[in-house]
């Protein structure tokens, strides 16, 4: 659980390195990256973790990379990050200094708010149930099974489309997924805890496919902050 944990925080502190330095203009259209040894070299993280953020980098369409030791082999930046995906990935930088409360208060702000518009109206929760049963496969790691999750209530968000409260659901994610899997540490029994969180997450979709708002909205505001206090990860809650 500990080494999974370190892994997806060494990725995702390559992935914040480039994004700072794309965000604050160091780095700009038709420059290249540091290579992969010199990277993992300067940030102290293995070269598996310098290419997982590259992929996503890449999937953004921010960085172009191509394979060889020529002088166009490696990773070439292609785009700056402007508009709505740079106030993102801004967010997702910020996001790692955000106090664990006031990130949980966000999300009950928010998510809130997305199951309330789910249930309420027209209603796609095709992804949120093909999540629902990759999450139900044999032999998840704890990191496997909490990005799924992640990605769940991320499917949730886009679905309700709000653009920018999935813009800041994604924002977010990095921030809500360090936190849970640091309390994962906690949970003494985590099978239990997985079974519960299953259990949680199929109650929730039920009600929003139901339109039952209000039971969806105690639902997930239970499932939140149930987890955290499970955790061990206690804040307090204001009411709104």
């Amino acid at each position: 659980m500990a080494e999974a944990a370190q892994t997806t925080r060494a990725w995702r502190l390559v992935l914040e390195h480039i994004e700072r330095d794309l965000l604050d203009g160091r780095l700009g259209p038709g420059d290249r990256l540091p290579s992969e040894r010199d990277l993992a070299a300067d940030l102290g993280v293995g070269r598996s973790s310098v290419r997982e953020a590259l992929r996503v980098l890449e999937v953004m369409g921010l960085i172009r990379t191509a394979t060889g030791s020529g002088p166009q082999s490696g990773a070439i930046v292609i785009a700056t990050p402007s508009g709505g995906l740079a106030a993102l990935l801004r967010l997702q930088v910020a996001a790692q200094g955000f106090a664990l409360g006031d990130v949980v208060r966000t999300r009950l702000v928010l998510e809130d708010a997305v199951v309330t518009d789910l249930a309420s109206g027209t209603r796609d929760t095709s992804a949120a149930h093909r999540l629902l049963d990759a999450m139900d496969a044999d032999g998840l790691t704890t990191a496997e099974f909490l990005a799924l999750d992640a990605q769940l209530h991320l499917a949730l968000a886009e679905a309700g489309g709000n653009t920018v409260i999935a813009a800041m659901m994604a924002g977010l994610r990095t921030s809500i997924e360090s936190y849970v899997l640091a309390g994962s540490a906690a949970i003494d029994d985590w099978d239990a805890m997985a079974t519960r969180l299953r259990s949680e997450h199929r109650a929730l979709i039920a009600a929003i496919d139901d339109g039952a708002a209000d039971a969806a909205r105690d639902l997930v505001h239970d499932h939140i902050t149930g987890y955290y206090t499970a955790a061990g990860l206690t804040f307090a809650y204001r009411p709104h």
